[in-house]
């Protein structure tokens, strides 16, 4: 088990750095043809998004890996998952159903990860 907890958690680090730094390097008006939601925030907030996605991607694999404040590793899982929840949220509003499906997915990966080292499988 704790192999699978340690490839999903590479997984979701993979994937919000790389969303997370797309929303932090790109202009709004770049991410807007593909991300209707940025219409309706500022720049700054597209860029706390991809702050937040950043920093939570770092969180569910260094503390693990460096053995250091290893219960930071299912809060960020937690943390990823309520930004997946948000994003649920944003396209649903946006009818942008084809988004959904990731949501869930993403948010069930998180949730197996913060399950995972706050339960039977810590650090």
């Amino acid at each position: 088990m704790n192999t699978a907890l340690w490839i999903v958690a590479g997984l979701l680090a993979a994937i919000y750095l790389a969303a997370g730094s797309v929303k932090l390097l790109r202009p709004k008006e770049d991410l807007a043809q593909q991300m209707k939601w940025t219409k309706d925030v500022s720049a700054r907030t597209v860029h706390a998004i991809g702050l937040i996605e950043v920093v939570g991607a770092f969180g569910v694999v260094l503390p693990g890996a460096s053995q250091v404040a290893v219960v930071l590793v299912p809060i960020a899982a937690v943390g990823l998952a309520l930004v997946q929840v948000g994003a649920a949220i944003t396209n649903l509003r946006h009818h942008e159903l084809k988004h959904v499906p990731i949501n869930i997915v993403l948010i069930a990966m998180a949730v197996f990860v913060a399950w995972g080292r706050f339960g039977p499988h810590p650090f």
